[in-house]
């Protein structure tokens, strides 16, 4: 087995936009560290390593691999282990050939939700990956979308070079948690990658689970990068924190627009309003979980009326948002949410706010059906 170097070597890392340089090996990151400084709660940092998404890429002759990661992952006192730790999937010329437990690490333990974690260290734990095909071959290695994972080596039994140009053209997303997919059975189960694999194209996913705000740093970073395709998921995070009311909704959504649109003045943006949830239609937030495990809506439907958002207000604003932008914006769209998970799948919502592993499976087939048909917003 030959080492492989993680970083300036032959391997591409896709899906991450920074690398943290640690004592172990190197973090993913899925936003610039520039940032960083302008993150208010630390869960957006938490959410930003999570590797959604991020997978890496070469060519090799290999039938052998081995890859050795440290994982991040959680524990309540009363659990009587550490949480999953996710999946590493492994692709070869572009099929899952496999996937494999990501090992245990790193544990931080709590009392409850929220509070103190107390580190528990860990050790690098190694998958090895046997039997692959023999030849040159595209490989992939996709990271646990829930789980912080630091990348400490590669090796193969044979020759390991760059992947080849694909031509394949670029999309870029942003979305809550109900994009960055953490109830997926793998990395490639999220509804961004399997929307991406059925439209050919390759896909960078910098949803922030509990997190998708409209900040502007995340504007600054989807205007500065390579995109052919962008797509937003707006509201439910919004609606579930009580973030905003109608009146400063809409700017900060035409804002948000705006930062993109200063560096992609021409680029298929499709806008995305919430996939169905019971307990947010039209009644606002904040929300707490119930005694049975379910979302529930803390705030007064009579609201609305004086400016409080459920999914129902924020979904009629952003069509409103984008009807009066289209006359001057033809690659914008709007996509209603419910078209990928509608009211009448509320079973598919375990906790009554995120879909199931097969839901979002359905999820990537309809994004995928709508926005890459011939008459497609992505044709």
């Amino acid at each position: 087995m030959r080492a492989v170097p993680l970083v300036g070597g032959p391997v591409e890392l896709r899906g991450a936009l920074d690398l943290e340089i640690t004592e172990t090996g190197v973090m993913p990151r899925r936003l610039p560290a520039w940032t960083t400084e302008q993150y208010q709660d630390p869960s957006v940092h938490g959410a930003t390593v999570m590797p959604s998404g991020v997978r890496l890429v070469f060519r090799t002759d290999a039938c052998e691999l081995e890859f050795e990661v440290l994982t991040f992952t959680g524990q309540l006192d009363t659990d009587p282990g550490p949480r999953p730790t996710g999946m590493l999937d492994l692709l070869v010329n572009g099929a899952l050939v496999e996937r494999r437990q990501s090992p245990v690490g790193n544990v931080l333990r709590m009392a409850g939700p929220g509070a103190v974690q107390r580190l528990v260290p860990g050790e690098p734990g190694t998958v090895r990956f046997t039997g692959l095909p023999a030849g040159m071959k595209d490989v992939e290695l996709w990271l646990p979308q829930q789980t912080p994972t630091e990348l400490v080596a590669l090796r193969a039994a044979g020759e390991v070079l760059p992947p080849l140009p694909d031509g394949r053209r670029r999309w870029v997303h942003h979305g809550s948690s109900i994009s960055h997919c953490i109830e997926a059975d793998g990395p490639t189960g999220t509804w961004p990658v399997v929307a991406a694999a059925l439209g050919g194209v390759e896909v960078i996913n910098l949803s922030q689970a509990g997190n998708a705000m409209l900040d502007p740093y995340v504007a600054r970073t989807i205007r500065d990068m390579p995109a052919d395709l962008i797509s937003l998921k707006v509201g439910i995070n919004i609606v579930s924190l009580a973030a905003f009311r109608l009146r400063t909704f809409g700017p900060a959504v035409h804002g948000f627009l705006d930062t993109i649109r200063d560096g992609h003045p021409d680029t298929p943006l499709v806008l995305t309003s919430p996939v169905s949830c019971p307990a947010l239609e039209e009644t606002p937030g904040p929300t707490a979980m119930g005694p049975d495990g379910k979302i529930t809506a803390l705030g007064d439907p009579a609201e609305t009326a004086r400016g409080a958002l459920s999914l129902a207000v924020v979904r009629a604003e952003l069509e409103r948002i984008v009807t009066a932008r289209q006359a001057r914006d033809p690659h914008l769209h709007h996509l209603d949410g419910r078209e990928l998970l509608g009211p009448d799948e509320a079973d598919d919502l375990a906790d009554g706010l995120h879909p199931t592993a097969a839901a979002y499976r359905r999820m990537g087939n309809r994004f995928a059906a709508h926005a890459f048909a011939d008459d497609g917003p992505f044709r």
